[in-house]
């Protein structure tokens, strides 16, 4: 008898209030979306939505006020002010990606989510310090403001989403996989993967805004291959998802053949930046696109590694948890509305 047989439904002629608690779907409390179950916002707890709404606010703030910089920088017609609005550019992609991963990490109880989250916003931190330490006084009393409130809003972050949330009992496995280790650790190992795919596509889009930004003549060659550059990454990570979501086989393949352009890509940019440093007397700017093409090429090695492992684990009744057992929990609650 397979293992996972009792596990993928409740038989017609068995009444389900009759089943050992381990073997009921664990779908009744869960939202179905597209991306997985999630938690209802009634489920949290009182801190967890007052820190989940703080949270929110918080970055939206952020976000208004690098918007605000954004426009100051780029009416500006100062040098040093060029490098200050790719740093801005660079933190509002990583701000709106933040929203996204405390999001999925409270609502998900994604560990996953949550760490990117609090790398992210430490990546944040890094680059506000190191662009306010190289600023002109000038430079540095336009910059104080957002500076000093990333820091705050950063290290209060950090402190509290390590200690309160990742270290925290995750019963989300356990109520979408079951009582079997093998289906909680293919969950684990989805959400592994959705997440990379997610932050491979924030290190590509960061990428691009460093490429456009450091090569000031740019020829048109180079910017049609930097806009098909980002319409793939794109294309690709919606590919990445749909294919871990759904446990397609032959969207799993195309997602690892179409990621074999973006690495001759990040060849290529690599080789044009570096010929550029013999030219120019500031290397910054330049080191940071080496710097992020190796850490994005980095990045796609470990999700493929993962993605391998993921691919031996499809069809064995993690899809049906997450996606079917989810619909027939919630046309029941659509017709009762009706």
């Amino acid at each position: 008898m397979e293992e996972i047989s009792p596990l993928l439904g409740v038989r017609p002629q068995e009444d389900p209030e009759l089943l050992s608690p381990n073997l009921r779907p664990r779908h009744q409390n869960l939202v179905p979306t597209p991306c997985g179950p999630r938690k209802r916002w009634s489920e949290l707890s009182c801190p967890l939505r007052l820190y989940y709404s703080f949270t929110i606010l918080s970055l939206l703030v952020l976000v208004g006020i690098t918007l605000s910089s954004i426009v100051k920088q780029r009416m500006s017609r100062d040098v040093s002010d060029e490098d200050n609005f790719t740093v801005s550019l660079i933190l509002l992609v990583g701000n709106l990606f933040c929203i996204y991963y405390i999001s999925r990490g409270v609502l998900q109880e994604n560990r996953q989510e949550l760490m990117a989250f609090i790398l992210c916003i430490a990546v944040i931190m890094v680059r506000s310090l190191v662009n306010f330490i190289v600023q002109g006084s000038k430079g540095k009393q336009e910059l104080e403001p957002r500076f000093v409130y990333i820091m705050v809003l950063g290290v209060f972050h950090i402190i509290v989403c390590t200690m309160c949330l990742i270290w925290r009992p995750n019963m989300m496995a356990f109520r979408v996989g079951g009582a079997l280790e093998s289906l909680q650790d293919q969950y684990f190992l989805l959400n592994l993967c959705f997440s990379m795919v997610t932050f491979d596509l924030q290190a590509q889009l960061c990428l691009c805004i460093l490429i456009t930004t450091t090569e000031s003549n740019m020829s048109a060659t180079n910017a049609i291959i930097l806009g098909v550059g980002v319409f793939w990454a794109v294309v690709v990570a919606a590919v990445g998802a749909v294919a871990v979501l759904k446990e397609a086989r032959v969207l799993v393949w195309t997602f690892m053949v179409l990621n074999l352009p973006q690495v001759a890509f990040f060849i290529y940019v690599m080789y044009e930046i570096i010929k550029q440093w013999y030219s120019d007397s500031v290397y910054i700017m330049e080191a940071a696109a080496v710097t992020g093409a190796l850490v994005s090429l980095l990045i796609k090695g470990v999700l493929l590694c993962v993605l391998v492992r993921l691919v031996q684990r499809f069809g064995q009744g993690l899809r049906e948890r997450m996606f079917e057992a989810s619909k027939a929990v919630a046309e029941p609650e659509d017709e009762g509305r009706r």
